[in-house]
């Protein structure tokens, strides 16, 4: 038996006699809306995602659209302008701002759903502070939907010790994420922007390209020392 929903000439033919009812009308999904637009505009831009359309693009496709198709073409069209309207409000950060103490709860605590903020806690003077400081500023260029911020070590916490710069701390919506200590935490001035990139992806605030670690993960260079001195001792004591 056909099919009385079926998209046929027949079928057209005995819903117009009002023999057939009606076709339901199924509930349009986004797959739905791409493939009615491609497969009813031709212009320049095609060819070309739609999802990478901007909407001046959007605004002249929708001039070759008939009437049947204008409905689904408005829903897809304001759902790329919301799609759009999110990421340009996450993407408005870019760059490396400095705060005091004063500035803590508002910028990092009350920071907004769904942002993550980075904080470098350094001093002028040493160079790993100084190194930290130039990848962590590319860094907030590459990826602006997250809060890049600095502050002086004196300035945001009172008598933290200078073995313990530089301090990077992870944080979303108030919450401490995790944190990297001291120059071990970064394999000193060997580290390059791409690993420390990679050590912020792991965390989950920044969404990074690199496949793989540029290099092994940095080791508890303290715990191995001990090891080693512990050998070296039992070796020393032999010797008596």
């Amino acid at each position: 038996m056909q099919d009385p929903n079926a998209d046929t000439e027949w079928n057209d033919v005995l819903r117009a006699k009002g023999i057939l009812p009606p076709k339901e009308e199924k509930e349009i999904t986004e797959d739905d809306l791409v493939a009615m637009v491609e497969n009813t505009i031709e212009n320049k831009s095609k060819g070309k995602d739609m999802a990478d359309m901007g909407l001046d693009e959007l605004d002249e496709m929708e001039d070759d659209i008939d009437e049947e198709d204008e409905r689904m073409f408005e829903q897809y069209r304001r759902q790329r302008m919301a799609e759009m309207r999110e990421t340009q409000q996450r993407s408005k950060f870019g760059e490396v701002r400095e705060i005091s103490k004063a500035d803590w709860v508002t910028e990092v605590n009350k920071a907004g759903e769904g942002i993550w903020v980075i904080v470098h806690v350094f001093k002028d003077g040493i160079p790993l502070c100084k190194l930290m400081n130039q990848h962590l500023a590319n860094l907030a260029r590459k990826f602006p939907q997250t809060k890049f911020l600095r502050s002086v070590s004196s300035l945001c916490i009172p008598n933290y010790p200078d073995k313990n710069l530089p301090t990077v701390f992870v944080y979303l919506e108030g919450d401490m994420k995790k944190q990297f200590v001291g120059p071990l935490a970064f394999g000193g001035m060997n580290i390059k922007q791409d690993e420390l990139e990679w050590m912020l992806s792991q965390t989950g605030a920044i969404a990074t390209d690199l496949e793989e670690a540029p290099r092994p993960a940095v080791k508890d260079v303290m715990n191995i020392a001990i090891r080693e001195s512990a050998i070296n001792g039992d070796d020393s004591d032999d010797d008596y």
